[in-house]
Order: structure tokens, then sequence, then C-alpha cells
């Protein structure tokens, strides 16, 4: 993985971060053709009810559901990428050690948590709806709601297999010597 616009420099891989992006690439390589699916859904609702004067309640949750699980699968893929959300106001001034010790915190004291609460709190939510054998209350909308509940923990624990990569990638650049790291500075060893 090449530098990022927010890290300066290039993060060594591990064994463990290799087997882990490879599989989260994939998954989102994957879950990215939910978007095209999306979008056909989309022409033939708008087809129906603007041509045809028939609008259709389950193309209209269809389109909720591709939408949320195609969102929830690309969130481990985007951490993966590093293609999520920073705001770097200050960060962009520190050497890269700084930047790497800031984001191993970072991550380990807000992100995991946060991870480990969404965990903790989604199995009884998903746990209820299977038990219910959950279905829209609408009238005519979609049976499975139990099945779209269930990617909320199937993703945030790609989220945190994502997150247990990065970090492995991170302390592996924190904790090799000063000399395997050609693209950083040689004062950033301190």
């Amino acid at each position: 993985m090449a530098p990022s616009a927010t890290f300066p420099v290039r993060l060594p891989e591990t064994r463990f971060s290799r087997t882990v992006d490879r599989a989260l690439y994939a998954i989102g390589r994957l879950a990215s053709w939910l978007w095209v699916v999306l979008l056909a859904v989309i022409v033939v609702n708008v087809m129906l009810r603007y041509l045809f004067r028939e609008g259709r309640i389950e193309l209209e949750e269809l389109q909720w559901h591709i939408n949320a699980l195609a969102f929830m699968l690309a969130i481990a893929y985007a951490y993966r990428v590093d293609a999520h959300i920073r705001i770097d106001l200050l960060s962009n001034r520190w050497r890269p050690r700084v930047q790497a010790w800031v984001e191993f915190y970072g991550t380990v004291l807000l992100l995991v948590p946060f991870i480990a609460a969404v965990l903790v709190f989604s199995w009884d939510f998903v746990a209820h709806s299977w038990a219910a054998s959950e279905i829209s209350a609408s009238p005519g909308g979609l049976p499975f709601r139990w099945f779209l509940k269930s990617v909320l923990p199937a993703a945030f624990l790609l989220l945190l297999l994502a997150v247990a990569s990065r970090l492995s990638r991170l302390l592996a650049y924190l904790f090799a010597s000063a000399d395997s790291h050609p693209q950083a500075n040689p004062e950033d060893a301190r």
C-alpha cells in the first residue's frame, strides 16, 4: 500500500495483514457490485412508477436493503484502503512516528471500544429479530428483515479484522529498526 494523503510513509505488511487485507479487498470488490444491483432496482422502480403508474413497496424496501447491505460491507473495505474520513488538522505537521503513535492510541482507545459496543449491543437486536422471524411492517413489504439486521454484527466483525490488520502494520512500523524504514526520515526514529 502506497503512502496515503494522511499517512506519509508506507506501513510494512505483516503476514496477518496480508491475509486479512486480501480477504477484505475481495469482499469489498464483490460488495461493490451491490451498487450496480441497486441502480438497476431504482431504474426499474422509477420506470414502473412513471411509465406504468404502479408503485411497488417491495422495490422501495429492496432499495433500502441493498443500500444498507452495500454500505455496511463497505465500512471494512474503506478502512482497509484508508478511504475513510479523517480530521488531520494538527497531525499533518507531526513526524510520521508521532502520527503512527497517535493513530495507534486513537484506534485502541476510541475505535476498538466503539466496535466492541456495537458488537455487544447488536447481538440482542439481531437475536430478537431472528426469534420473531421479523418481516416488514408494510403491506407487500419484504420478508427476512432478520437477514438484513444480521449484517450489522457481521460488518463490524469485518471492521474489527480491518482494525487488527492496521494495528499489526502500525506495530511493525513502530517497533522495527529505523534503518528498515527507507521512506522514513531518520529523525523520525526518535
